[in-house]
């Protein structure tokens, strides 16, 4: 065999031997792809093994990430630091290789994948960030110019959320979104002529996409080659490359069938795939030298790219300093000094105002000073408030601008936001109601999982939806997101809070934040009578101390059910009850604070505590404890007004007042 054909052996035995070992994968998909991985590292990925984090590598996805042995054996091969005993650790606890791409996890991993369709979304965030950053920063030198990569199944295009990646992908005219399909036609269950007739050609082509089939061409590399260099000379539109082949390839008894999917060949079996390829059938792991000779040429390759660019880069530094330091500030995601200056701080004769409105006060008080800032919302933008106004549509012919139309595709939304922010050089936030966190929820857990930056920005929060009823109005979205790890949930109770949560959601890196705000309006608390909005970022805190420094009851709550606990407090005075009221917008920020600070909010010797929320109870206990209280909603809302749902369903001054006696009564 010629040494290519020997690179792709190594990679398919690799990827057996790993699966095998761990006695869990998925070999098949990496036997079938290997000459078109091959083909497509060797010749166009553009990538440094010695410093993954290049800015300007071709960015590659593997979509389908149940054959994450593929990218390992690949990763190992071109020089990443992953080594032989990674390979032998998959699967594994503490590895490098877990059974899915993750991203910071494992060098050269962009994203992490699994729930299918997920890598398509985040690339077409990933080709959208090169674009605009191309449109922002290039000049004579183009120091923004790389391509997008993906590798997809049959199960990535079953799953809708690809119906979105693709459509805005094609409207959007990203030519540098290349993606390769490996059509082999086998899923866990049998062919996927059982639930899969699609003319997936057909499909790209409606979407506006560049179409190339290659029937039974799985093997040829040459071929496989030549489709990727067509695909990068299409710049108006993305690629599709349709491969033909053969899950397990070389198997006797398991090709083209579901038992080479998601099991180990076994021992015996293999030894024949072995003897099929014209490889030691007892070798385990095994690289030969002449292949990692030929591979290694990749690492020299690599360096030269990346020292190529640097010296682009050079240039354009002297050349475009300010531009230059633009970039790099929005690389490390530094916030310049000052950029605050400019936010606004809202008096009680400002009137009412939904905390929604804030969006726009914000982003449009500290848009120009940090021009890295993009996003948009699920054709939302009149309700949700988040337009940049110094800005138009990033459109096709126009990627420069920072608002992003994102229609009626909230999952791709929220997807490909996170591409966004993988690229490196934005920071994006996505909009829509809260009720519709459940059509990105699985976006939104994996942007959790990553620890990426994304700030989401969920308006119509609760029951004072009103009038467009249960469908529209959110009960257990609050709980449900609140126990999704690394994630943080501000919900803020007036205009000056609701800046503040802003803030805190810009100024933090290590996770998304998600901002949840009212539709209707809110008064405005007076700072001089109540405590300074800053407590939102200790995530609670004494809103109103009790009156005659005696403490009888804690009343807590978030967002639009504060003002309710505000009057009672008047009321429960004048009847003999001194409440302390706190206010607490995010729950994840307030369990990061010393033991003190929260004893000194939730003063741990008063046991009658309150809590008042528009949405589902659970999680409260954590607050109240066992002796309190919690008046939330327990079942859908209705079809009708706020103000009669929030009366109808026990969120007014004198139910929380009558609660609170309640409480005091059985206590004593």
């Amino acid at each position: 065999m010629n040494i290519n054909e020997k690179c792709v052996n190594t990679i398919r035995c690799l990827a057996m031997d790993a699966v095998q070992k761990a006695n869990s994968g998925h070999p098949g998909t990496p036997m079938a792809l290997a000459p078109a991985a091959f083909a497509l590292w060797m010749n166009h990925l553009r990538f440094n093994p010695t410093n993954p984090q290049w800015l300007n590598r071709d960015r590659f996805i593997l979509s389908n990430g149940h054959a994450s042995m593929l990218q390992y054996a690949m990763l190992h091969l071109c020089g990443y630091d992953i080594s032989l005993d990674d390979l032998k650790n998959f699967r594994q606890w503490d590895s490098k290789t877990p059974g899915h791409p993750e991203f910071r996890l494992t060098p050269g991993i962009e994203t992490t994948t699994g729930p299918l369709g997920q890598g398509i979304m985040n690339a077409v965030g990933m080709a959208m960030a090169e674009a605009h950053l191309a449109a922002i920063y290039n000049k004579e030198e183009k120091i923004i110019d790389h391509f997008t990569y993906v590798f997809c199944s049959d199960g990535d295009l079953m799953e809708g959320a690809s119906h979105e990646a693709a459509s805005i992908a094609g409207h959007l005219g990203l030519g540098k979104l290349i993606c390769l399909y490996d059509n082999n036609h086998i899923t866990i269950e049998g062919n996927t002529s059982i639930s899969y007739s699609d003319d997936v050609a057909k499909r790209f082509e409606s979407y506006h996409w560049n179409v190339q089939e290659l029937t039974d061409g799985g093997n040829n590399i040459g071929l496989i080659s030549s489709a990727f260099e067509h695909a990068k000379q299409v710049t108006d539109k993305p690629s599709i490359i349709i491969l033909k082949t053969h899950i397990g390839y070389g198997s006797p008894n398991k090709q083209d069938t579901p038992e080479a999917h998601g099991s180990p060949l076994g021992e015996d079996e293999i030894k024949l795939v072995k003897k099929f390829y014209g490889w030691p059938e007892d070798a385990k792991f095994l690289v030969p030298d002449d292949v990692k000779a030929h591979m290694d040429t990749l690492i020299d390759k690599g360096r030269q790219l990346e020292k190529e660019w640097n010296n682009l880069r050079d240039s354009y530094q002297v050349k475009h300093p300010e531009l230059y330091q633009q970039l790099k500030n929005s690389i490390r995601q530094e916030l310049p000094d000052g950029w605050d200056k400019h936010l606004p701080v809202y008096l009680p004769k400002d009137g009412p105002k939904a905390t929604r409105e804030i969006n726009s006060s914000f982003i449009n008080a500290i848009a120009d000073e940090i021009p890295w800032l993009i996003g948009g919302s699920g054709d939302l933008e009149p309700s949700t408030l988040t337009m940049i106004k110094s800005s138009g549509y990033f459109e096709k012919g126009n990627y420069g601008n920072r608002n992003i139309a994102w229609g009626i595709r909230e999952h791709l939304m929220c997807a490909a936001s996170s591409g966004l922010a993988l690229h490196g050089g934005l920071r994006p936030f996505a909009s829509t109601f809260f009720i519709f966190t459940d059509y990105a929820r699985p976006a939104i857990r994996l942007a959790c999982i990553m620890k990426l930056p994304v700030i989401y920005v969920m308006t119509h929060d609760s029951i004072g939806l009103g009038e467009d009823g249960t469908t529209h109005q959110p009960v257990e979205h609050l709980a449900s997101l609140r126990a999704m790890p690394n994630m943080c949930v501000i919900r803020p109770a007036d205009a000056n809070e609701a800046m503040m949560a802003w803030k805190y959601a810009l100024e933090k890196t290590d996770g998304p934040t998600l901002l949840v705000l009212t539709r209707q309006k809110l008064p405005i608390f007076d700072r001089k009578v109540v405590s300074n909005a800053n407590g939102v970022s200790k995530g609670a805190y004494i809103l109103l101390k009790e009156q005659e420094n005696k403490l009888d009851a804690i009343l807590i709550s978030t967002g639009s059910e504060v003002q309710l606990i505000l009057e009672a407090q008047k009321e429960l005075h004048n009847q003999g009850i001194n409440a302390r009221i706190v206010s607490m917008p995010s729950w994840e920020i307030f369990r990061k604070q010393s033991q003190t600070y929260q004893d000194s909010v939730l003063d741990p010797v008063c046991k009658l505590r309150l809590a008042v929320e528009a949405g589902s109870a659970q999680g409260w206990e954590e607050w109240v404890g066992e002796e309190g209280d919690v008046i939330g909603i327990s079942i859908f809302g209705e079809s009708a007004p706020a103000k009669e749902l929030f009366k109808h369903y026990g969120f007014t001054v004198e139910h929380v007042v009558q609660k609170v006696k309640e409480m005091t009564k059985k206590k004593s």
